[in-house]
């Protein structure tokens, strides 16, 4: 009779102890959403507030916030949908790169360009153009610039598209859209990118771009593929060092939301 009464009790034990670390868990995660979401509604409220105020003077302003107001409206909807930590921070970053175009905007128009935003680390990674560039590929004409104009009226704040990085700068026309659209780039983006940014520094050289590398991450492996050679290992040729290019680097798109409709290729390959 003792003994079952203890197995009794043990059980109770035993499962109570369970559903408060059940309940537990459960109000920690719901904490964590909370404060992830609260994050996210804090920049997108931040955001929204530029989008309504801020109407542009010129043409490269005007597209830089219909470019941040497709971001307010994509973030909108994604924070109704958001049910987990990780969709809430897609939310921020949604948010982030909105903000991004404000900033830009307000760069065109001569005003001050307000706080600093937070960094990502993709976005560095992808480079900034350098220098203005006019090139011609398959009989489209194309532009890069540091610095918005007439010409150069589409900003992108960096990062990677579909597995490959681009440049912050402002452009001729979004090239990287038809990408962000389709999850993949055109047979003919690689020859594009080369001719707009070959020999321009902290970019990616064509190559390396095509295999989803920047300029860093190519930098590092070439480095450790020429020191991978202990020296002289007798005769010469009976050493093999492996391949150290094998890892690809290139699985994650940063640029995964489309904020409005694109419905035009600007090129065609």
């Amino acid at each position: 009779m003792g003994t079952a009464i203890l197995l009794i009790v043990l059980v109770v034990v035993i499962v109570g102890g369970g559903l408060y670390f059940a309940r537990s868990q459960a109000a920690s995660r719901q904490r964590q959403l909370d404060d992830a979401k609260a994050d996210a509604r804090r920049l997108v409220e931040r955001l929204g507030g530029q989008v309504l105020n801020i109407s542009g003077t010129d043409t490269a302003s005007q597209q830089a916030m219909a470019d941040a107001s497709e971001r307010y409206n994509a973030a909108g909807s994604q924070m109704e949908q958001a049910k987990t930590v990780e969709q809430a921070r897609l939310v921020k970053d949604t948010a982030v790169e909105g903000l991004y175009y404000v900033r830009a905007a307000r760069t065109a128009m001569g005003l001050d360009p307000g706080p600093a935003l937070p960094d990502e680390a993709e976005r560095e990674r992808a480079g900034k153009v350098t220098e203005h560039r006019k090139v011609d590929v398959e009989g489209q004409h194309y532009e890069a610039s540091p610095d918005p104009g007439q010409d150069t009226p589409y900003y992108y704040p960096g990062g990677r598209v579909a597995g490959r990085p681009v440049p912050q700068g402002w452009y001729s026309e979004p090239w990287w859209k038809p990408a962000l659209v389709a999850g993949a780039w055109g047979l003919g983006s690689m020859f594009l990118f080369s001719a707009m940014f070959s020999g321009m520094g902290g970019i990616a050289s064509a190559s390396a771009w095509e295999s989803g590398y920047d300029a860093g991450q190519q930098d590092a492996i070439e480095s450790g593929d020429q020191g991978g050679d202990g020296g002289d290992g007798g005769d010469g040729g009976g050493f093999d060092g492996g391949d150290g290019g094998g890892q690809d680097f290139g699985g994650f798109d940063g640029g995964g939301f489309d904020g409005g409709g694109f419905g035009g290729g600007g090129f065609d390959f």
